[in-house]
């Protein structure tokens, strides 16, 4: 089974905000940056990818797959 999508959010003391999303392909993780700035009253100032961007959903299907012993 895949792991739940999770975002991992850090307030400083200065206010500002950082995210990052987990167990979330593709350009999902876009929809997540708008969502967040909705929330927050905000607006992105730097984003990139995180190694999960690249992980397709035939790969999350073939660790599903794997995971619970089927070829």
């Amino acid at each position: 089974m895949n792991p739940p999508a999770q975002i991992i959010v850090l307030i400083r003391p200065d206010g500002t905000v950082s995210a990052e999303t987990k167990n979330v392909t593709g350009t999902a993780c876009l929809d997540y940056i708008r969502l967040l700035e909705d929330l927050l009253g905000a607006t992105t100032t730097d984003s990139s990818y995180t190694e999960d961007y690249t992980r397709s959903a035939a790969t999350n299907i073939q660790e599903a797959r794997n995971e619970l012993g089927w070829s």
